[in-house]
């Protein structure tokens, strides 16, 4: 075993001399203090690889998708040297050589101001299922400054998902109550509103979202009714869409929470309605690109569309859902690969199904030219992968990001609209719109 001191490890990140691993919690490195550290986040330049993932078969292929290779020096932390000394076997067996563990996060790196270190810019409203435990519980969480919450858990046409097992004391919100299945859309301001006051939300309610994955097999009729993980962030932007100023996504969602252990009730818990908003709704009618705004933003220099869609969608082999016929995509448009297909997120995931770290989105957009200076609208077939890259955005601090909530389902309606297929060549005009 092999140590490294601060003074040295500052020199090992000045002088990039290798790879500098993070094998805390994922919500520790975005930014929460688990261990009541001085400060919150990670090393700065450290990569994100917790030592819960070691307990999956794809491992390695994590650590070699992470760019993690046999020939780079390697320095690993955790909140304690044990936990370094776990990642470290994985390691060695792995064939690695050159490792060193440091043991002094808590007491000389996040303890002094001077040493670099970065978090998630809105982390805040990422939390862990031991921050939500602590909610219930009346802890008084970290970050936490009301007197009212609501835990939902987001589903569609899928009550089974939630009283098969939720966190005890969350209501169901079905995604049907938030948005129209006409081209599903965002409900008109008035429906939001009357969806929100029947769950008990108002603009003060902190609202706590999660989903449940559960496999979604494109040969069902509705596959997205296993695929809550994605429809509480579509439930989410429509909450911040309308105004709800504390918007709250359990990190992993109900996975996250049976990981931790907690206990798993079945009772359908009976919603409690409130009769005023507080707030005109939309607050902030921005998030929102409908198609007319989505062709100026084509033809501008100032901003962006970006597909969220799977290759195979967005070259038009397939159109990625049982009720959509055209295939192909919108002219102009950045591929922004959301994953396999329209029902999973995994470039946007990590394999627990926590949002994957924020960094590494962030290089793979600004390399296919998805930058933070531009207007970005996200979308997809219907509006789920679209709020998700968005929610990504909005929680890395990106100024102007919206999604495009008509994407691909109601462009393609529209016979007049442009679209393309096949492997694209260049960003082609599209000055004809």
């Amino acid at each position: 075993m092999k140590r490294i001191s601060t003074i040295d490890l500052i020199s090992f990140i000045n002088k990039q001399q290798g790879i500098l691993i993070d094998v805390r919690s994922i919500d520790a490195y975005n930014g929460w203090r688990m261990q009541n550290e001085e400060r919150g986040g990670h090393i700065k330049s450290a990569k994100s690889l917790p030592l819960k993932w070691t307990k999956y078969i794809d491992w390695i292929e994590i650590v070699r998708s992470k760019g993690i290779l046999l020939d780079r020096k390697i320095v690993i932390y955790g909140y304690n040297i044990q936990d370094a000394e776990k990642v470290e076997k994985y390691f060695l067996n792995a064939g690695y050589t050159d490792i060193y563990l440091y043991e002094n996060f808590i007491n000389e790196w996040s303890a002094n101001a001077e040493l670099p270190m970065e978090k998630l810019a809105r982390f805040k409203n990422l939390v862990s299922a031991q921050w939500v435990n602590e909610l219930k519980t009346a802890a008084n969480p970290e970050h936490y400054n009301n007197d009212k919450f609501v835990i939902v858990h987001s589903h569609y046409r899928n009550r089974d998902a939630y009283l098969s097992g939720h966190i005890p004391g969350a209501i169901d919100m079905d995604t049907l109550a938030l948005e129209a299945p006409e081209i599903w859309n965002r409900r008109s301001p008035k429906e939001i509103e009357k969806a929100l006051l029947e769950h008990g939300i108002t603009a003060d309610t902190t609202v706590v979202l999660y989903g449940k994955f559960m496999f979604p097999n494109n040969e069902d009729p509705f596959p997205g009714s296993a695929a809550g993980d994605i429809g509480a962030i579509r439930n989410a932007f429509i909450m911040l869409y309308a105004g709800v100023k504390d918007i709250r996504i359990l990190n992993g969602g109900f996975q996250s929470w049976t990981d931790a252990g907690y206990a798993v009730e079945t009772l359908d818990v009976a919603k409690q309605a409130v009769k005023s908003f507080g707030l005109s709704i939309p607050q902030y009618p921005e998030f929102a690109v409908d198609i007319p705004e989505a062709k100026e933003m084509l033809v501008s220099k100032d901003a962006e569309l970006v597909s969220v869609r799977s290759w195979s969608e967005f070259i038009g082999e397939v159109s990625g859902y049982n009720y959509i016929e055209k295939k192909g995509r919108i002219p102009g448009a950045i591929f922004g690969n959301c994953g396999s297909d329209a029902y999973h997120m995994e470039n946007y995931r990590n394999l627990d199904h926590t949002i994957r770290e924020y960094h590494e989105v962030e290089d793979i957009w600004k390399d296919a030219g998805i930058t933070p200076d531009k207007h970005l609208a996200f979308y997809c077939g219907t509006g789920w992968r679209g709020s998700e890259a968005f929610f990504n955005a909005w929680l890395i601090g990106w100024p102007r990001v919206s999604v495009f909530d008509g994407g691909w389902f109601e462009w393609s309606n529209d016979p007049a609209n442009p679209y393309e297929t096949g492997v694209p060549q260049i960003k082609e005009s599209v000055n004809q719109l």
